[in-house]
Formats: structure tokens, sequence, C-alpha cells
């Protein structure tokens, strides 16, 4: 376990090497991204006054307040998502340009008898597919498993403070959703390891066969080589539907969990303690978490 520890953290390192040269792109998508989420987790309060100060005092000038405060907020939200999306995205892109420029670089340079034990096709499919999973992390995932993160923090402190027994609650629900996270969500990333090894394979098939179409057609193995590949896709297909399976049972079990947990919620706070702005506070942390977990099956 140390072991494939050590090796995680050594591609976390080599990662660092091809992100650095952007870290001043890095450092403002994070001041876009601690912006948003606090701006989301405000949104909450906002509603609050709509709810206490609009609707039950019946004040149209506090109604109006707590709209123009919401709409507000709502536009700085979609001004800094914009520059965050921008930001990671563009990091996420040239990093990945740069990798495939430095495996390429280093692959025309092996001797040849590593093409020998190695086929050009699984090569091309390491070069382009798992570069562009390395793109989809650097500049989608990561943001997102960071903004839900801040988002977690950032609520349960405004919760503690609103209030403490509600607080509670949603913090005993949590093991509820971490467990099926924690079983599932290794099943899914096994999966979803064996799908892009799969995927590999069927690339690096396809381009042995074409590549050699003249052999091929030579000894008339057309039919066989159509076999072989139906095969190799189906394999492919088989791995991808049971990854598909999993994550479908997992995020069906979370929305379940939580939702739960949000109506329990409701009937403590308007039931017993009438307390419904402490509720509406309340549901976006049990939101945030929901989506938290579905980054997590990304990942």
């Amino acid at each position: 376990m140390s072991s494939k520890n050590n090796k995680n953290l050594g591609i976390l390192l080599k990662l660092n090497t091809f992100v650095s040269p952007y870290k001043w792109r890095v450092a403002a998508a994070l001041v876009a991204l601690i912006a948003t989420a606090s701006l989301t987790l405000s949104v909450g309060y906002g509603v609050r006054i709509l709810i206490d100060q609009g609707f039950a005092q019946q004040s149209l000038q506090e109604l109006t307040n707590a709209i123009q405060f919401i709409v507000g907020v709502t536009l700085c939200i979609a001004v800094g998502t914009f520059f965050r999306f921008y930001l990671v995205s563009s990091v996420g892109e040239r990093v990945s340009a740069d990798i495939r420029l430095a495996v390429f670089n280093h692959v025309i340079t092996l001797h040849p008898s590593y093409f020998e034990t190695n086929s050009s096709g699984d090569i091309m499919s390491r070069l382009t597919t798992d570069t562009t999973l390395l793109q989809s992390i650097i500049g989608s995932s990561f943001s997102m498993a960071m903004r839900s993160a801040l988002m977690c923090v950032g609520a349960i402190i405004m919760l503690f403070a609103t209030n403490f027994k509600l607080t509670l609650i949603v913090l005993a629900s949590v093991p509820f959703v971490l467990v099926p996270i924690l079983v599932y969500g290794r099943r899914v990333r096994a999966l979803s390891r064996q799908s892009q090894d799969t995927m590999a394979d069927v690339g690096s098939y396809a381009g042995e066969a074409i590549e050699h179409i003249k052999t091929v057609q030579s000894f008339s193995s057309e039919q066989h080589e159509r076999a072989a590949f139906a095969v190799e896709v189906e394999k492919a297909y088989e791995v991808g539907r049971q990854r598909v399976k999993q994550r479908a049972i997992l995020i069906s079990g979370v929305i379940v969990i939580v939702f739960s947990a949000i109506a329990g919620m409701l009937w403590v706070g308007a039931y017993r303690h009438k307390v419904v702005h402490s509720f509406l506070l309340h549901i976006p942390f049990h939101l945030t978490c929901s989506q938290s977990n579905k980054k997590h099956l990304i990942l």
C-alpha cells in the first residue's frame, strides 16, 4: 500500500512540473473559485431575508431588497464562474498539450526493441486517450472537487452559527452518504480504469489491422479480423455497461439518502422548532454534499 501511495505521489510531483509554469493562472482561478463558493453560500441568507422579512412581514421594500441582493449575487457568481472555468480549462488544455509533446519527444528517442514489444496502436492510445483524461481532471474535475470542499467547510461554519441542533442532524447523515461512496466508489474507479484499458485494446487492435491491411487482404483474413475485433468491442462494451450500472446505483443511493435527510430536517425545523429560515440555510449544504459525491465519482 505504501509503495502504491509513493507511486501516486511521484506521479503528482511529475504532473506539478507541467502545471507550475502556469501558476499565476492557477492562482487567479483559485481566487475566483473561493469568491464564487463564498457568494454561493451567501444566497441562503438572501433567501432567509426574502422569507422572514419579505413574505412573513408583508414588506414590499424588504422583498425588493432581498430580490435585488439575490440577483446581484447571482450575477457576481456568473462572472466569477466564467473566469474560473476559462482559466482552469485553459490550463488543462495547455498542460495536456505539453504532456503530449513531452511524451512524443521521448517516444521517438526510444530503442527499436521497445516498438517490437509495444504496439503502435497502444502507444497512440496512451498519447491521446490518457492525456485527454488528464486534461479532464486538471481542467474540470479538480476545480469542481475544490469548489465542493470549500463550500462544505463554509456551509458547516454557517450552519453551526445558525442552528446547532439542525447542524448535528446534518453531520449525523454524512456517514450514511459516505458508506455507499466508499463501497461503490472503489468499484466505479476500478471499472473506469478497466474500461480505459479495454478501449486502448480496441484502438490498438484496429490500428494494427489497418496498418497491415495489405497483409490481411492478401491472406483473405477479413472475416477473421471482423470476428476478433467484434470480441474486443463487446469486451469494452460489457466493462462500460458494468461501470455505468455501478455508477447509477451509487448516484441513486446518494440521492435517496440526501433527500431523506432533508425531509428529516424539514420535520425537525418546521414541526418542532418552527425555524423555516434555518432549514432553508441547511438545504444548500446537503445539495453541495450530493454534488461533491458526484464529482468524486468522476475523479
